[in-house]
């Protein structure tokens, strides 16, 4: 995969388009969790959000790379 990709004439880095990927996922999660009843177990809501951002980020980047 190519380091950067071109957008309309500007160099954007390609992770750019696996975190836009991860933020669509993790949308729909977030959707899934607050529909089940899964925060109520969580302690702080942010930081588990957080982190499952990061976690989903990190799977799709290592998959690529």
């Amino acid at each position: 995969m190519p380091r950067e990709i071109a957008i309309f004439g500007v160099l954007m880095p390609s992770l750019l388009i696996v975190f836009l990927a991860s933020v669509l996922i993790h949308i729909g999660i977030d959707w899934l969790c607050g529909h089940f009843g899964v925060y109520r177990h969580v302690w702080h809501r942010s930081l588990f959000r957080l982190c499952l951002l990061v976690c989903i980020f990190g799977v799709l980047a290592l998959l690529i790379y």
